[in-house]
């Protein structure tokens, strides 16, 4: 299986080629030059492989939450190379990254994920680990007070990830009365690890039509907006 993955969707700016079971990545933290970085890192990382864009059998990138103009370059991104070379387009949660890096990192079994959404908010999700290791989202993911974030289950060691944790921090321990057993509060997405989200969904069946790419902003009021196209 041949998946390119990408992400801006936070500071950082990634993408990332998984062939054939091998992943080569570029990570580069550069606020505010996503559209400079991204499609060099994709030539570099399909010259380094030796692949054609051809070659791919998906596209794969982090659909949101997260900056709202980030989303939006990587929702473009990966439809203009989706329709160039007819490829179906998996999109991942950025969440989801978050908590599967925290799971790889500290054989975490649950996560508590929380990003700073500005505005006194965090994007917030929960996930388990599955019988596959990959992440499993509970119920939905949201964007709230950190005063409102839902309680988490008893009896379960939680791993806390992502920028909120950070920026909400007190506010969150005194919402869940606890202290999660472990922190880490500058986990950004990376797309080595979108691509392995990627692929899993890939097998299932969960690619969707470039046109069908959509990002996942989670604020009403910015759900509707057209994404632009390259």
């Amino acid at each position: 299986m041949n998946i390119l993955a990408i992400d801006t969707a936070t500071e950082a700016c990634s993408a990332a080629l998984l062939s054939d079971g091998e992943t080569a990545s570029r990570f580069e933290l550069a606020p505010r030059r996503h559209t400079e970085l991204l499609l060099p890192m994709v030539d570099e990382l399909l010259a380094e492989v030796g692949m054609a864009l051809s070659a791919l059998d998906a596209v794969a990138f982090g659909r949101g939450p997260g900056s709202f103009t980030g989303v939006r370059i990587a929702t473009a991104t990966a439809q203009g190379i989706a329709y160039s070379a007819d490829l179906p387009v998996v999109p991942v949660s950025t969440l989801a990254a978050i908590a599967q890096a925290a799971m790889d990192r500290r054989n975490a079994l649950a996560v508590a994920c929380a990003m700073d959404a500005r505005m006194g908010e965090v994007y917030w999700a929960t996930f388990r680990r599955g019988a596959d290791g990959l992440a499993e989202l509970e119920g939905e993911a949201r964007v709230l007070p950190p005063s409102d974030v839902p309680l988490l289950e008893e009896g379960i060691s939680w791993h806390g990830a992502g920028s909120g944790w950070e920026a909400y921090h007190e506010a969150l321990i005194i919402r869940l009365g606890a202290t999660p057993a472990t922190l880490d509060t500058k986990a950004l997405p990376h797309a080595a690890t979108i691509a392995r989200l990627a692929a899993a969904a890939f097998t299932r069946g969960e690619a969707v039509s470039a046109a069908e790419a959509l990002p996942v902003y989670l604020r009403n009021k910015v759900t509707h907006q057209r994404t632009p196209q390259m």
